[in-house]
């Protein structure tokens, strides 16, 4: 049986409000799925960018030995509509696409959900950080009872 893989952008959610997800497929060798099957991936870092009326995924961090840093991008799979609106979207100021979640269907094709977001300020990330305790506090203290 195959086994779960679900790598979260925990950074993004941190430091962005999300507006609009979609779902894309990737571009792989052989050696990049690997890595995604064996859970070495890092996507704190990357980002989406046009070039070309194509997206693209940056500086996405495999951790394998044998993969070179130097061609760090990914083609993003989307259909036409998909990617106009992601670009009239994201044209906006003040708005970017930025990747929450690489993970495996049951297909066993590896997909990556990114997201039209809108960066949070920084009142908006303490009063993030202040629900969070908050949650805990309260969960501690029913676990007392």
């Amino acid at each position: 049986m195959q086994e779960n893989i679900n790598i979260q952008n925990k950074k993004a959610r941190f430091k962005y409000i999300t507006k609009k997800k979609y779902v894309a497929g990737l571009v792989l060798t052989g050696l990049q799925i690997k890595s995604i099957r064996h859970k070495n991936v890092n996507i704190d870092n990357a980002y989406c960018n046009f070039d070309s009326n194509e997206l693209f995924l940056y500086n996405i961090n495999f951790e394998n030995s044998q993969f070179s840093k130097k061609n760090n991008s990914i083609k993003l799979l989307l259909n036409k509509n998909e990617l106009l609106k992601i670009k009239k979207d994201s044209d906006n100021p003040g708005l970017t696409i930025v990747p929450l979640n690489l993970f495996i269907n049951k297909s066993g094709f590896a997909k990556i959900q990114i997201s039209i977001a809108r960066g949070k300020k920084n009142y908006d990330k303490r009063q993030t950080i202040k629900s969070r305790e908050a949650k805990i506090k309260i969960g501690r203290i029913m676990k007392k009872k």
